[in-house]
């Protein structure tokens, strides 16, 4: 199965590359503390978020590094299959193992699902961030609006992008 598996490796290289970043993102998220009363830029005592909003910031961004961390080891083992199959070097010529497919592809929407569970709970940690930092979206903030709306359509639409390249890769 020479050069079978290359569309594949490289969507695992993509996912990886996707997740390491994200996964950055995360940590910094994560170091900020939404407790701080002078981390915000809001002075209105009407949209200072609740307590559960900041609970949900800290909660989205532990979801979105599990995910983002599942989706990048899953990842990793697919990749490392695919090498040692390939390779002369773990096997001798007359035994080259074949790659199921089958487990490829499953391995391939795991990591997938993983990576688009990551980035929607990032999105909604991000949400919970701006209501911390801008002030809370249901005392109708506009600057808090301003800063979602983009969030909400953009991030789903890539998120279409990216689902749509992944399941071509995953009928190949």
């Amino acid at each position: 199965m020479p050069g079978g598996t290359n569309i594949q490796v490289t969507a695992l290289d993509g996912v990886v590359n996707v997740n390491s970043l994200f996964t950055f993102a995360v940590f910094v998220g994560l170091a900020w503390n939404p407790w701080d009363p002078n981390n915000t830029l809001n002075r209105d005592p009407r949209c200072a978020p609740s307590s559960a909003v900041k609970r949900d910031l800290v909660t989205y961004h532990v979801y979105s590094f599990s995910s983002f961390l599942f989706s990048s080891l899953v990842a990793f083992g697919l990749k490392q299959a695919i090498r040692i199959t390939r390779s002369p070097s773990y096997h001798p010529a007359e035994t080259i193992a074949r790659i199921n497919r089958n487990l490829l592809r499953v391995g391939m929407l795991a990591s997938g699902v993983g990576s688009v569970a990551g980035c929607l709970c990032l999105m909604l940690a991000l949400v919970n961030l701006v209501q911390i930092k801008l002030g809370t979206l249901a005392c109708g903030s506009t600057h808090s609006f301003a800063a979602v709306v983009p969030l909400l359509i953009f991030v789903p639409l890539g998120l279409f992008v990216y689902v749509s390249i992944v399941l071509y890769a995953f009928t190949r």
